[in-house]
């Protein structure tokens, strides 16, 4: 077989065997979709009313605000499925099963790529899933053009992959699964102070750059402007800089660690 072929073939058993772990055990995976789907229903429900006179637009109510949190809430859900993949992937070098199948004669990066697929697409599918819960209660994007849902799900999976290699390396640094978990919380701490909740004009002038310069506040404002019609600006290659840049320094992070010396 060609190495391409050898990579293809042992990166889809990678795959099947990561799924196969997500199937099994769900509730790690639940756990992390709650998050969001609290955070969603809390703010709508308890703080809505009050958080939309932020808005800076006269508020609007909650329906306004149900609009104006779901895109956050969205790329939210993917930091949080990510924490999963550090866990999954700390857990497996703790266990000892990396090291036997650095043994066998299976393409070396086969064992990350799976972990990488597998999570994107467990993002992905949670990201559908709070998006429903956002549509039920009340969540429209009746501006929204085809070619721009398209493009607002490559911005998700773009972020999706970013953020996943950045896992993959948080959890092949961590010695064991709470490591991983305790190293991985940036990825939902970030979206915290970002504009998924209030824009970033509404905050202290002092935190205001916190916000602003991050990861999550370009791809928030990009997905909410691709959603809802609003002016995206510069924010939008920001977002796709942001996202490019994290998955370059997740993946060399990522082989270096992986190409060690195993412990």
């Amino acid at each position: 077989m060609s190495a391409l072929s050898l990579a293809v073939r042992d990166s889809s058993t990678m795959l099947r065997r990561n799924l196969l772990h997500a199937r099994r055990y769900p509730s790690l995976t639940l756990n992390l979709l709650l998050t969001p789907v609290m955070l969603l229903l809390l703010f709508v429900y308890i703080f809505g009313g009050a958080m939309s006179a932020g808005l800076g637009d006269g508020g609007g109510g909650r329906s306004a605000y149900i609009a104006y949190i779901v895109p956050g809430l969205l790329l939210m859900t993917v930091g949080s499925t990510t924490i999963g993949t550090a866990v999954s992937v700390s857990m497996d070098m703790a266990e000892g099963i990396i090291a036997r199948f650095r043994t066998m004669a299976i393409h070396r990066g086969s064992v990350l790529i799976g972990h990488v697929i597998g999570s994107v697409l467990q993002s992905i599918a949670s990201v559908i899933l709070v998006g429903a819960v956002g549509v039920a209660i009340g969540f429209r994007s009746t501006d929204a053009t085809a070619l721009e849902w398209i493009a607002a799900l490559g911005l998700l999976t773009l972020f999706a992959l970013a953020l996943t290699w950045i896992a993959v390396g948080m959890g092949l640094i961590s010695p064991n699964a709470e490591a991983a978990s305790n190293n991985a919380l940036p990825l939902i701490f970030l979206p915290l102070i970002s504009s998924a909740f209030v824009p970033v004009d509404a905050m202290p002038g002092w935190f205001q750059p916190i916000a602003e310069y991050q990861p999550f506040t370009p791809a928030i404002e990009t997905l909410r402007g691709l959603l809802l019609g609003t002016e995206i600006g510069h924010d939008g290659w920001l977002a796709v800089a942001w996202c490019l840049g994290l998955a370059v320094l997740g993946y060399f992070w990522s082989k270096s660690v992986f190409n060690r010396d195993p412990r």
